[in-house]
């Protein structure tokens, strides 16, 4: 299918997915969250894609923040659903399961910084810079920063990123825990690729039980964790994938999982 803003590329159970509106650094509008919560939902019973990484078209920006035209005849009633409808197409891909990556090539601002925080890892160009500048305009994050970043880089710092407006720099997002790994512009894609194939190796029920996991651990106590993971761990042992993994360990061969 083809799409106006986005360019989708699946190669070999990866896909790609580019937001392509370079002249506006990739700036997030309507017709984009269409389109990415199309692409995304289809990639939910699409076995040809097993993972994902998201990245923006050209050297400048990942994805620069909203575009400032669409936020300026919002309401109170607007602009909470507004926020939303953004909100629900990030958590459509926080928990597609299967494993989102970050590709962040440049500028990821306010909406686009909040998109890379959905992504299950981050992969930074040393000239990614990482902001949410919404209280510089009189507003705040409404696409899930203010819940998730906390979580990623503790209360203090994310109080200090938002209510500051400041951007920070890849060596200081890498620093932070914000992104797992910085690497040169060149390297980018095949740093994502690579960490998605390394993925894609593994048993792919077990990876989406992670995800799940791990995923839980935010918003509940350890005790219920605890709990869930254990359901998960023992789900594990129905699975085709895991008898298969423990046979090849045994043998000493590679294992060939079918995934289910």
């Amino acid at each position: 299918m083809e799409y106006k803003n986005i360019i989708v590329n699946i190669h070999d159970r990866l896909a790609t997915v580019t937001i392509n509106r370079p002249d506006k650094l990739n700036a997030l509008n309507e017709e984009i969250k269409t389109e990415l919560e199309e692409v995304f939902i289809s990639f939910v019973e699409n076995k040809d894609v097993g993972a994902v990484i998201l990245t923006g078209a050209g050297e400048k920006a990942f994805m620069a923040g909203a575009d400032i035209v669409e936020l300026a005849s919002l309401t109170v009633e607007s602009g909470k659903e507004f926020a939303r409808k953004g909100q629900e197409l990030y958590s459509l891909i926080e928990n597609l399961g299967k494993p989102v990556i970050a590709a962040v090539n440049g500028y990821a601002l306010g909406g686009g910084c909040e998109l890379a925080l959905a992504c299950h890892i981050r992969i930074a160009s040393e000239k990614a810079k990482f902001g949410q500048p919404e209280a510089s305009l009189g507003i705040m994050p409404g696409y899930g920063a203010t819940q998730r970043l906390p979580r990623l880089i503790g209360k203090g710092r994310a109080m200090e990123m938002i209510m500051t407006s400041a951007q920070v720099d890849a060596a200081e997002a890498l620093r932070i825990g914000l992104v797992n790994k910085v690497v040169s512009p060149a390297d980018l894609m095949s740093t994502a690729e690579s960490i998605a194939r390394s993925i894609l190796a593994k048993g792919q029920v077990a990876i989406r039980n992670v995800m799940k996991a791990i995923n839980t651990a935010e918003i509940t106590s350890l005790a219920e964790g605890l709990k869930i993971e254990a359901i998960l761990f023992g789900e594990c042992f129905g699975t085709e994938d895991c008898k298969e993994g423990i046979s090849a360990f045994l043998t000493k061969r590679q294992p060939q999982f079918k995934n289910r």
